[in-house]
């Protein structure tokens, strides 16, 4: 029974640790300035639910190990979530109405997301405009930075082995903006 609760902590704290590598990236403020994404509560939301879907959707093809992180960092961006809104004062009563809102708005993205790439850039353009860019009017460049830049995250969380991420050890890609006329 304690080799079980030992290992039920050991994932719990690779999942704290992957969900700050999420946290921290998605608030990398070159997603703000050049990306376009409203540099707002709810920017910031669409920025964690986009990453974290990032990394659902490379722990959802492992094995059963994976899955079981991939629903531990869940459960704690939920309960993060939660914390958040108790901060911002909202009362016990408006707190599980909320979080099921949020919950339903992160798998109604996962869901846009994973269409979008079924169905190619302009289906994921469509998506990421009525999502991450939902309070915001981003301009053609900056959805085609984004999409380059989702494709070079799914990339490098591919390279990445599967043993570094189950240690907590997760790297997206540099959030930058190729620049035409720059070198």
């Amino acid at each position: 029974m304690f080799k079980w609760l030992n290992a039920r902590r050991q994932r719990n704290d690779v999942a704290v640790k992957l969900y700050n590598h999420v946290v921290a990236h998605a608030r990398s403020p070159e997603f703000y300035l050049s990306f376009g994404v409203p540099d707002s509560e709810l920017g910031r939301f669409e920025m964690i639910c986009l990453h974290s879907y990032l990394l659902f959707r490379r722990l959802g093809r492992t094995d059963i190990a994976g899955k079981d992180l991939s629903q531990a960092v869940h459960d704690l961006m939920f309960a993060d979530l939660d914390r958040t809104l108790r901060e911002q004062g909202i009362g016990d009563m408006g707190i599980g109405k909320r979080v099921k809102k949020l919950a339903r708005n992160l798998y109604g993205r996962i869901d846009a997301y994973e269409k979008g790439f079924a169905g190619g850039a302009d289906d994921l353009a469509d998506a990421l405009r009525r999502n991450l860019y939902a309070s915001a009017d981003a301009s053609d460049g900056e959805v085609a930075a984004m999409i380059a830049y989702i494709q070079g995250a799914i990339d490098s969380l591919e390279m990445q082995s599967i043993s570094e991420i189950m240690v907590g050890s997760v790297s997206f890609p540099s959030a930058t903006v190729e620049r035409k006329g720059q070198s």
